[in-house]
């Protein structure tokens, strides 16, 4: 593992964590410059091609849809950890669906169950977007089936 500040190779392994996901956190130490830093290593399993609503095709990319939901949570009291929990959540269901190809659509309907559980404020933002809601009074009637339910 190369070290982020002297750019030296060599390294030692100073603890090794597991998370709930199967990842692995180690600490390690630089043999040449003496610093400390941590690194993450997360099993890499296939997502399924992303079909657009224009019929194109792309990768899942995993820092695009944190992005996109970053965007729906910009000032809102929402926690890094449960934005990347979501993000996770996702990208687990995706790739366990076991499809080579998923909707764009599923995703869009992941997200906005998610934001709708995280943060109402959140969840009406990117439902703006992804539902279509273009007038007053469509985000109205969103608004007001939330605070019926």
């Amino acid at each position: 593992m190369r070290c982020p500040y002297c750019k030296h190779f060599d390294s030692r392994v100073i603890d090794t964590s597991h998370d709930v996901k199967g990842g692995v956190r180690r600490r390690r130490e630089c043999e040449h410059c003496g610093q400390r830093f941590s690194t993450y290593e997360r099993p890499v399993l296939a997502a399924p091609l992303i079909i657009k609503q224009d019929g194109t095709r792309e990768e899942f990319d995993r820092e695009k849809l944190m992005h996109g939901i970053w965007i729906a949570c910009a000032k809102r009291p929402v926690p890094a950890t449960e934005v990347d929990r979501l993000v996770g959540e996702i990208e687990s269901a995706l790739q366990s669906m076991g499809k080579a190809e998923v909707s764009s659509r599923v995703v869009g309907d992941m997200v906005i169950a998610g934001l709708k559980e995280l943060d109402l404020i959140a969840y009406i933002r990117f439902a703006i977007v992804y539902l279509g809601l273009d007038d007053l009074q469509a985000i109205r009637e969103e608004i007001d089936r939330l605070l019926e339910g």
